[in-house]
């Protein structure tokens, strides 16, 4: 059985799920965020208290929101970090990114691997797979699990709204195609959770989201 724990993270808000196999106690951590002491005790508080072995760190894409915690992830867990690999110039700008903000990042390991190179990641028996999602970045991934009805939207999808295409490498055309797509490989039941804000559906964002209108 599939369990998902999320928190929220950083000055920007960002959603970081920690997900794990009950069974196995195999997990992994998708868009780690934590920025603050507090934070990284949190996150570290619980894996102590369900005893996860933590395999691998995912980033959807590669803005600073949802990268920022790799290095500590990393160092604590030797956790396999994966990435989109048209989003490796991002993780490269980490720094340049932070400096943006005013805020102080310590640069991300090198990538083990590309989600491009994987066909699928297994927690248990627990299968997971990737969609290239391009639009709010090159390189988006949405990562789901069609026997467990989840699927990690990063900053693709939100509940009522979608991703900016302001940032580097945005395309809203790239967007609305790529959630088409996604629509096209999820049912409506499939419980999306986004890089920010509420959990929904993939169901409910057909009938509710205003700007879905624009991809039927």
């Amino acid at each position: 059985m599939i369990k998902i724990k999320s928190f929220v993270f950083n000055p920007f808000y960002e959603n970081t799920y920690l997900v794990y196999c009950s069974d196995s106690l195999e997990g992994m951590v998708i868009d780690p965020g934590m920025y603050f002491a507090e934070e990284k005790n949190e996150f570290c508080s619980y894996i102590s208290s369900e005893s996860i072995n933590l395999k691998y760190v995912l980033n959807t894409h590669c803005h600073i929101d949802h990268s920022l915690g790799n290095k500590f992830i990393v160092d604590k867990y030797k956790a396999e970090l994966i990435i989109p690999e048209k989003d490796k110039f991002l993780l490269e700008l980490l720094k340049t990114q932070g400096s943006m903000f005013e805020l102080d990042i310590e640069e991300s390991p090198d990538t083990d691997n590309y989600f491009e190179n994987i066909s699928e990641l297994k927690l248990g028996e627990n299968k997971f797979n990737f969609f290239h999602t391009p639009g709010h970045s090159p390189g988006e991934y949405c990562v789901y699990s069609l026997e467990n009805s989840i699927c990690f939207t990063g900053d693709l999808l939100f509940k009522e709204g979608i991703g900016r295409t302001d940032l580097w490498g945005g395309n809203l055309n790239e967007l609305m195609d790529s959630i088409k797509k996604l629509f096209s490989i999820l049912h409506d039941d499939i419980k999306i959770f986004p890089g920010h804000g509420e959990f929904s559906t993939i169901g409910y964002e057909k009938r509710n989201n205003p700007y879905i209108a624009k991809v039927k």
